[in-house]
């Protein structure tokens, strides 16, 4: 008995040591996969922006998810995986609502009265947002010194795209603050359905489960909303359903899974930025000075979170 209980113990410590390496790498890899979501992201705003040169917004929003449910459903289907049990269609029912219908919408109707680099207060706000609905969700308590940068990135970012847009508020202004509650939401339901099925699948089951409310608004918007179909619009809808609806989301939701959605949701704060350049290069907005100030404080609030604890 003695024996066995001594001969137990190396063991244990052994398999630590490992996990604890697997830990870090897991770590590691969590931020880059959350990383290229922030970067895929980062171009939804221009890319909506093309896609409203040809279609209306709640046509483009129809079309954006229809593409990406068609995407994912073929996904789905090659790999046979076998349909969510029971107990997951809720939690899916909120990613679809918060993440493949709310925000899209929302913001896609915000931007008709906004420029990209206002709408970008919605970004700079959102991992704030969602700090706060997982906190409240999970029962996560992160540190003083997490919420202490969360909030310092979150205000240099506002201000910074407030700055921007000449300080004024404009009428898309409710669109954009409801978008970040129901966004919020959805990446805190998603992240935890991803600790239990692969994060495409997440992404893959909510936009199915859209499907039929997408073709119904795809007709109905396309009906009622005129088409001028131009090579900026379709590369735009393409990318908005393909690029950020399903690669970004796929990508995202296995980052957060791995890092949380706390501490993943902080390396948004980068993405207003990432979005104004995107914006001066494809739609020829304006770059001020000021942007390279603010991405020195944001990267600084960045390297805090991601080391608070």
């Amino acid at each position: 008995m003695t024996a066995q209980n001594s001969a137990t113990r190396p063991t244990t410590i052994a398999v630590g040591g490992r996990g604890g390496r697997f830990a870090n790498r897991s770590v590691s890899s969590g931020t880059l996969l959350a990383s290229l979501g922030v970067i895929a992201f980062s171009l939804t705003f221009p890319g909506t922006a093309w896609g409203l040169e040809s279609f209306g917004p709640w046509s483009l929003v129809a079309l954006r998810s229809v593409l990406a449910a068609l995407t994912a459903g073929a996904f789905l289907l090659a790999v046979r995986v076998p349909l969510p049990g029971r107990r997951h269609w809720a939690g899916l029912a909120v990613v679809a609502a918060g993440v493949v219908v709310g925000f899209p919408l929302l913001t896609t109707l915000a931007l008709q009265t906004s420029t990209t680099s206002h709408a970008a207060v919605v970004v700079g706000l959102l991992p704030l947002t969602t700090a706060v609905v997982s906190s409240l969700r999970t029962g996560a308590r992160p540190s003083r010194r997490f919420w202490g940068a969360a909030v310092a990135g979150a205000v240099v970012v506002l201000g910074f795209t407030l700055t921007q847009s000449g300080g004024a508020l404009s009428a898309g202004d409710g669109f954009l603050f409801a978008a970040l509650l129901v966004c919020a939401a959805g990446y805190t339901e998603g992240a935890r359905l991803a600790r239990v099925m692969a994060g495409w699948q997440v992404v893959g089951w909510a936009l199915v489960l859209c499907l039929p409310l997408s073709v119904a608004g795809s007709v109905l918007g396309l009906a009622y909303e005129p088409v001028h179909l131009s090579a900026h619009g379709l590369i735009g809808l393409v990318w908005v359903a393909v690029g950020s609806t399903f690669f970004g989301l796929y990508v995202w939701y296995r980052g957060m899974a791995e890092i949380g959605p706390a501490r993943a949701s902080q390396l948004q704060l980068a993405q207003p930025l990432l979005t104004l350049i995107w914006s001066v290069a494809l739609l020829g907005e304006h770059l001020t000075p000021a942007a390279h100030v603010a991405a020195c404080a944001v990267l600084v609030c960045i390297t805090v979170t991601q080391r608070a604890k």
